[in-house]
């Protein structure tokens, strides 16, 4: 019997696991409460195909934070199909568009270009929407590779983004080269720079520049300080079992960025069970939970998760004869069975069924007090932080108005003590330089440091985009116009193009309310919350042309739009 059968069988209620709910949704609900600011687009009628440059910028925005077909204009392979991507010029994100158009009017017009990758950026299940995510991204940098073997890449990711971004380049880091010297994605040394903001899976200690000789300065090739000292940011990623240091032959090349107290990335050390509630939480359907509370069917979805991670803990403990001997815990094997990237069945297999039992058997239960003792001193040590991190309101630190730390990428200079560039000026002078060396067509140089001009024309560049500012309270309602897209042909594909925002940001990232009719005083606005579309991933291989056709432009009037009002 499934646990769901199990659960549905024996009508095991929901109220009995409405604490962790509680927990569960306000973690995750943290997390990756974000969502794009409203646009006035003019929409445009282009038909288009790929072209080569130099250099492409993938970049991953966050929640609700991506392109959609039929209301952007998608890229598109020589016979027509669609890729889950769109050029920057077609889509805009307030947040990531300083850092990824920053070559732009620095390097030639055809040498750069950045796209937005579309992914179900959602919290339907997170696990499924980052693994998309993912597909998506490594299928669009295979396609432009198989059209464009010269293409440099880089990557950017931010906040549920940033885990997309952060998966892909340690897929592209430990790859192994066929028998012909081929990778399955795309050759590594091609991939100059990685840019994560908002670090989820960041290993506790870690520099901003991991695998890079200063690992705490620059990275490899960009001879320009970051900051001044060593210190890391405190604490890990939210997402330790994804993340780590290591990327492989990608080491050196990625800047990890994440502010102190942005709990999506510095979650402090000895907070097991607000982890455990992490782990629980990804495999829920949060968008589902937060839209409709905790209902029968939410609860019983809630139930059997909590059930499964129940069974396989018992089941691990059950496969390890001498686990009673040993210094793990419960709350460890909780923790391990509880990760989305667990699988049953790879620990030690359990033994046979005895006939007989024999004293060694009975041996465990000399060790009963001693386990009671350690479980007690475990849960103590492992869970000090625990109370003072929810204390903290750890929702209001990350995502408040004003002062929420996962928006501290665009504000976090402080010259006086040896940062004179926020975290994202940094990291567009970075891809700046980057663009520019693969202009000329050369390889990373170790030892370059940019000139002056090129420098401030980068900075000049992504702060041309008003500076992000808090959300507006006040999410502004309107209706969402689309043109219907043609159908695609060998020479492109005819749909709606979406445009740069507007210089006075309205209500873009925020956090997210979980019953609008019933708001504290201290919490955040409610989410302006756009529509969640799932994209396929696209075939492993896609052909695109290698040289442009005349693009053909029919202009039609401007239509405003404007993000939903959020559901009740």
């Amino acid at each position: 019997m499934t646990v769901r059968g199990f659960i549905a069988r024996h009508r095991i209620g929901s109220a009995a696991i409405v604490p962790a709910v509680v927990g569960v949704t306000a973690i995750l609900g943290l997390t990756w409460a974000l969502s794009p600011a409203p646009r006035t687009a003019d929409t445009e009628l282009t038909s288009s195909v790929t072209e080569c440059h130099d250099m492409v910028t993938v970049s991953i925005a966050g929640r609700n934070d991506t392109p959609v077909a039929g209301t952007t204009k998608m890229l598109v392979g020589a016979n027509g199909e669609a890729l889950p991507a769109a050029l920057s010029s077609d889509y805009s994100s307030h947040w990531v568009d300083p850092v990824i158009n920053a070559p732009n009017g620095v390097v030639d017009p055809n040498a750069y270009a950045a796209v937005y990758i579309a992914y179900p950026a959602n919290m339907s299940s997170y696990e499924e929407a980052v693994a998309t995510g993912v597909a998506n991204t490594e299928s669009v940098m295979r396609a432009i590779r198989v059209a464009c073997p010269d293409t440099k890449f880089a990557v950017v990711g931010y906040s549920e983004g940033a885990d997309v971004a952060r998966r892909v380049a340690m897929d592209v880091g430990h790859q192994d080269a066929d028998t012909d010297g081929g990778y399955g994605i795309v050759n590594p040394g091609n991939v100059v720079g990685v840019v994560i903001l908002a670090d989820a899976g960041r290993a506790n200690g870690q520099g901003p520049f991991p695998g890079a000789k200063n690992p705490f300065a620059n990275p490899d090739g960009f001879d320009r300080q970051f900051q001044n000292g060593t210190n890391p940011t405190t604490g890990q990623g939210a997402l330790p079992d994804t993340g780590g240091d290591d990327f492989g032959a990608l080491g050196g090349k990625v800047a990890s960025f994440c502010s102190e107290k942005d709990f999506t990335c510095a979650v402090p050390e000895n907070i097991s069970l607000l982890q455990l509630a992490i782990n629980v939480g990804r495999q829920l359907n949060v968008d589902t939970l937060e839209r409709e509370g905790l209902t029968p069917a939410t609860g019983q979805d809630v139930a059997v998760a909590l059930s499964q991670i129940a069974f396989n803990a018992f089941a691990e403990v059950r496969s390890q004869p001498d686990w009673m001997k040993g210094d793990q815990t419960f709350l460890d094997v909780l923790l391990t069975v509880s990760s989305p990237s667990y699988k049953p069945g790879e620990a030690t297999k359990a033994p046979a069924k005895a006939q007989s039992i024999s004293a060694d058997e009975m041996s465990p239960l000399a060790y009963l007090p001693q386990k009671v003792f350690k479980e007690i001193i475990g849960l103590i040590t492992t869970n000090q932080n625990t109370i003072p991190v929810v204390l903290s309101d750890p929702y209001q630190l990350t995502l408040a108005k004003d002062v929420g730390h996962h928006f501290d990428y665009w504000r976090d200079n402080d010259a006086t003590n040896g940062k004179p560039l926020t975290s994202a000026e940094y990291a567009a002078a970075w891809l700046t330089h980057l663009a520019q060396q693969a202009q000329n067509g050369q390889p990373v140089d170790p030892s370059a440091k940019p000139d002056a001009g090129s420098l401030a024309a980068a900075l000049e560049s992504a702060t041309a985009s008003a500076t992000p500012t808090a959300p507006s309270t006040a999410p502004v309602a309107g209706t969402v116009t689309t043109t219907k897209p043609a159908a695609p042909t060998t020479t492109g594909a005819t749909t709606t193009t979406g445009a740069t925002t507007t210089n006075t940001p309205a209500a873009s990232e925020t956090g997210s309310a979980s019953t609008p009719a019933a708001t504290p005083s201290a919490a955040p606005a409610a989410e302006a919350a756009a529509p969640s579309v799932s994209q396929d991933s696209v075939p492993d291989t896609v052909t695109l042309p290698t040289t442009a056709a005349a693009a053909t432009t029919t202009t039609v009037p401007t239509t405003t739009t404007a993000a939903p009002s959020p559901a009740g």
